[in-house]
């Protein structure tokens, strides 16, 4: 771990050898715009259907392990 941590430190300092006067500063990583879409919530499985594929179930709730005591 100590020999990496040199290799970058040293990668920083081969960095710092050179000219960016004249280089931007990087605001983003990409020009690329997020396309937003509407969030449109819908039920694409009923409460039925999925209760089918449970492996346990009680009445209308999935059975799942105890997680806390």
């Amino acid at each position: 771990m100590l020999q990496d941590l040199n290799k970058i430190l040293n990668w920083v300092d081969q960095l710092r050898e050179l000219d960016t006067e004249s280089v931007e500063p990087l605001i983003h990583m990409s020009e690329e715009v997020n396309v937003m879409r509407e969030d449109i919530v819908f039920n694409s499985v009923s409460h039925d259907d999925a209760l089918k594929n449970a492996p346990r179930k009680d009445s209308d709730y999935f059975r799942v392990p105890k997680v806390l005591e």
